[in-house]
């Protein structure tokens, strides 16, 4: 029998194999996650960064870099491009980092990563024979990345722009549920632009997070360039929808606008003070379907919403202080609290979230009551109701199964639509 001949293995490449740091080695531009670290931290510089791109890219990047330390091993990497590198490397081939990044920014990867013989950065061209490496991660559907990136899921809150109109029993006219509609659109439209522009300036303590870090923004999906004009877009659409209706509506827009861009940059830190503000925000809503409608709302209504958007936010705060129990951390970051605040947390959200029903049954007895319900004993049977549903949270929130906006967490729950209909069927039973 004749030997069978083996089949010579191809050659080894001998090229050095040349790597690009922004757009291929990290899902993301150093340059534009530097910007916005420095003007996070530092807005009066906007002047001085316009000034600094003037003179050239190559300025603007070391200017940036001079005053801001990124934190390379957040930074969204391509993992398989990663692995292809290291077994390259581990061949014995020669792996260069060449990009037109910052040379402090190369340098901090290239000691991070320690794969590279070599780093040519900004204004050092790598030249000879080598081969460029490529980004290897599949782009994911643009339309799903965009919807995700504005958080459409997140619109639901914005359904409380509707209950001026209901409380009022004039969901029925076309003109005033037009007008509702044109609001939620609006507020829909603005939040998005708040999303995004908060997902922009929480790039790290997003990338530390279990679930946050698969943000479009914080894994590299999106890219940073594109929320930066992605955020006024929404803002201007938005506010040009507005002008269809009151101008107070407008007015309270700006005002809804400013207070979550205060709590974008500082108030989230806050603590106690973040979730007041996060209560406060949701009751804007109400306001401002009162004011898009013209239908005038009870202030037993913003007092009942107020104490009931208290506890919701006390339950997302809780959620967070729960992971960092079972992370063995003792602070979240970017927050204010700490990992023995839970006992306190759930103490002071049951509290609000009882207090609201109590609010509730204060206005059941109020002469206000008379006026819109022929049949306003019935609404009693909204206090049960409303203690079973608001326990049930804290407890499923206290075994963990609560993990993201409480609001949210109802759309998916079952148990909250019947709840929902229960409550439905008592108001019409009460008309």
């Amino acid at each position: 029998m004749q030997p069978t001949a083996s089949t010579p293995s191809p050659p080894q490449d001998t090229r050095p194999l040349a790597v690009e740091l922004d757009g291929v080695l990290v899902r993301t531009d150093t340059l534009h996650e530097g910007l916005l670290r420095l003007l996070k931290r530092q807005p009066y510089l906007a002047p001085a960064v316009l000034a600094w791109s003037l003179r050239g890219p190559a300025f603007l990047r070391a200017e940036v870099a001079r005053r801001v330390e990124l934190d390379v091993a957040l930074l969204p990497y391509d993992e398989v491009l990663l692995s292809h590198l290291s077994e390259e490397k581990a061949r014995g081939r020669r792996v260069v980092l060449a990009t037109s990044a910052d040379r402090k920014v190369a340098e901090a990867v290239a000691a991070h990563l320690g794969l590279f013989d070599a780093v040519h950065a900004r204004g050092e061209p790598f030249t000879g024979p080598h081969e460029e490496a490529r980004r290897t991660a599949p782009s994911k559907p643009l339309a799903r990345t965009l919807l995700k990136a504005l958080r459409v899921h997140q619109w639901a809150k914005n359904i409380l722009l509707f209950v001026p109109l209901l409380a009022a029993h004039k969901a029925l006219d076309a003109t005033l549920l037009l007008h509702a509609v044109l609001s939620f659109v609006s507020f829909s439209l603005c939040a998005s632009s708040v999303y995004v522009l908060n997902d922009l300036l929480d790039l790290d303590s997003d990338r530390k997070h279990p679930t946050k870090r698969r943000r479009p923004f914080a894994s590299g999906d999106l890219p940073v360039s594109a929320g930066l004009w992605l955020a006024p877009l929404l803002l201007g659409t938005g506010a040009a929808v507005a002008l269809l209706l009151p101008r107070a509506f407008l007015a309270l827009l700006a005002t809804y606008y400013a207070v979550t861009l205060a709590y974008s940059f500082h108030l989230k830190q806050v603590m106690m003070l973040d979730v007041l503000v996060l209560a406060g925000l949701y009751t804007v809503r109400i306001f401002g379907g009162s004011l898009a409608v013209g239908v005038p709302t009870s202030s037993w209504l913003f007092s009942f919403s107020m104490f009931l958007f208290l506890s919701l936010a006390l339950v997302k705060r809780l959620s967070e202080v729960r992971r960092l129990r079972q992370a063995n951390e003792s602070a979240a970051p970017g927050r204010g609290y700490m990992a023995g605040d839970y006992e306190q947390l759930a103490i002071l959200g049951v509290s609000s979230g009882y207090l609201s029903v109590l609010v509730l049954a204060l206005y059941i007895t109020s002469k206000e009551v008379t006026v819109l319900y022929l049949y306003p004993e019935r609404l009693w049977l909204l206090c049960p109701v409303m203690l079973y549903w608001v326990g049930r949270v804290w407890l499923l929130a206290h075994r963990g199964l609560v993990n993201e906006d409480p609001l949210v967490f109802a759309l998916k729950d079952k148990v909250s639509y019947v709840v929902g209909l229960i409550a439905m069927g008592v108001l019409l039973a009460a008309t």
